[in-house]
């Protein structure tokens, strides 16, 4: 669309609103105060008409699109390879995934088809199957060298490495492991588990986290467990969804899949 053919448009919106959005400078404009309170009131509802609008010229064929939310890290380790075959298998549903990080509010619930969620498995309106157990694990690069718990000095030159999904995990660890840790808990924090993983690869320090989150590191040699000790947090990995949407059959398809795969992993 031209310069010309905008600045036609605006005028006619600011005919039919009977006011001024703009104040038009010779080499520039600038909104006016409705102006900038239009564009706020009306910001939501743009983004939604492209997002709709991306989504039927992207998948207009489609029958369903399920939106999904999961954790960044669990989402890129575990969900991605159980969902391989998904889409050609069932080429008629379009899935949408939104990176969950912190408790879930009542927009996400609203917008949610399925969610994968770590926890108690006890969130409101929402109907939890439950995965696999989830155990964390303390795990730093094989470099480092680190002294058994039961050993005096087994906090000195230890850097803890932190993250804000689970702040209080590391107290709740060395209280676990009826240890009193003399050391700081002054280690670098990260929003997510993944940054947290690759920061213990890196060797900046020792990680706790989802053990399901490291396997092939673990595997491979990457990471190895700074001390044997686990903490149990009473946690495990859900499949959630809104339990008004119990039933409906896009939804209960990709379950099925989900539960399939799980059982003979």
């Amino acid at each position: 669309m031209t310069q010309s053919a905008v600045g036609k448009q605006v005028a006619l919106l600011e005919r039919v609103l009977d006011c001024e959005l703009f104040i038009r400078h010779k080499q520039r404009i600038e909104l006016t105060p409705i102006g900038e309170k239009f564009l706020y009131d009306t910001q939501d509802i743009l983004r939604k008409i492209e997002d709709a609008v991306l989504n039927v010229l992207s998948h207009g064929n489609a029958v369903a699109t399920l939106n999904i939310i999961a954790n960044p890290t669990f989402c890129a380790r575990w969900l991605v390879v159980l969902l391989k075959g998904f889409g050609k298998a069932h080429p008629n549903i379009h899935l949408e995934f939104h990176d969950h990080l912190g408790e879930l509010d009542s927009n996400m619930i609203n917008d949610m088809d399925l969610g994968f969620l770590h926890g108690a498995g006890d969130w409101p309106g929402m109907t939890s199957i439950k995965l696999f157990d989830c155990m964390f694990v303390p795990v730093c690069a094989p470099e480092i060298e680190t002294t058994e718990l039961s050993q005096p000095g087994c906090s000195d030159g230890v850097t803890l490495i932190q993250t804000r999904l689970s702040p209080r995990a590391w107290n709740e660890y060395f209280i676990s492991a009826n240890v009193k840790w003399e050391g700081l808990f002054t280690g670098p924090r990260f929003d997510s588990f993944y940054d947290a993983i690759h920061a213990a690869i890196c060797g900046c320090g020792v990680a706790l986290v989802p053990d399901v989150l490291v396997r092939e590191e673990l595997y491979n040699g990457d990471l190895k467990l700074a001390w044997n000790h686990k903490l149990d947090k009473n946690w495990a990995y859900y499949m959630v969804h809104p339990s008004n949407k119990t039933g409906v059959p896009h939804v209960k398809i990709l379950m099925d899949w989900i539960l399939n795969r799980v059982q003979k992993d």
